[in-house]
């Protein structure tokens, strides 16, 4: 299915996402993030300074609770984020209610793509990181891999490599490695069935979301990280590891 220009507005995009996601993490439990296969890499690009931001981490943060900022648009995972002690904040990611340069690592996974102006979402990601900070980002790639999947959950766009490249560097971001990342269907018929019970056995597919779920984030693959971009052919969503560039650099 070709990548087109969903008809929602951008007016309309927001508010599905906000509603998807409260309907989804309100039914959901949190995730320990030393649970995901990106424990080992958060640690190891983690700074003293402490100044951590996580953009839209819903009911799975990737950055410890204790000492990150969460910003999210759910204002169920927003709840859920504090009732841990998290400092969770509800914002948006084209208008982060933070200062300039004031983080030294950020994370926006599986979040770009959501976002009707992603050029604004990917400004605001400049703004606030702090020159050398880290950023970690996750998108699906490949418009013309586009599947009714995509539009269920929200997806505006998915990204074509040299594209996503050229538009972080724009942004003054450096991809300094990357890796393969989330589920990689074979096949869409994972993708039909998974958009089958979640439009006509909601109940059924919140179930499996929150019991057999959880249970895989034990058996996943470690990252394969690898200088620079990978040989993206094949790979449907990918985590790059950025960089922000000083102005003039």
């Amino acid at each position: 299915m070709n990548a087109v220009v969903q008809p929602r507005s951008a007016a309309q995009l927001t508010e599905f996402n906000r509603s998807f996601y409260d309907t989804l993490w309100s039914q959901s439990r949190l995730i320990a993030p030393e649970r995901f296969n990106t424990w080992p890499l958060v640690q190891q690009l983690a700074v003293p300074s402490r100044r951590w931001l996580e953009i839209a981490p819903g009911m799975r943060p990737r950055l410890p609770l204790d000492d990150t900022l969460f910003v999210d648009l759910s204002r169920a995972a927003i709840a859920t984020l504090q009732a841990h002690q998290a400092r969770a904040v509800l914002g948006l990611a084209t208008a982060l209610p933070c200062a300039d340069a004031a983080f030294d690592f950020v994370c926006a996974f599986d979040i770009v793509e959501h976002v009707d102006d992603d050029r604004r979402a990917l400004a605001e990601l400049a703004r606030v990181a702090a020159p050398g900070a880290a950023l970690l980002l996750s998108v699906p790639l490949h418009p013309q891999r586009w599947h009714a999947f995509d539009d269920f959950v929200g997806h505006r766009r998915r990204y074509a490599p040299a594209a996503l490249q050229s538009l972080l560097a724009e942004f003054g971001f450096v991809i300094e490695q990357s890796a393969v990342y989330g589920m990689q269907p074979k096949s869409n018929w994972l993708l039909d069935l998974g958009t089958w019970f979640l439009t006509h056995q909601r109940d059924r597919a919140m179930w499996w979301y929150n019991r057999v779920l959880p249970l895989g984030v034990r058996f996943q693959s470690k990252l394969e990280l690898v200088a620079g971009m990978i040989d993206t052919a094949g790979v449907d969503e990918i985590l790059l590891v950025c960089r922000k560039q000083a102005a003039g650099t």
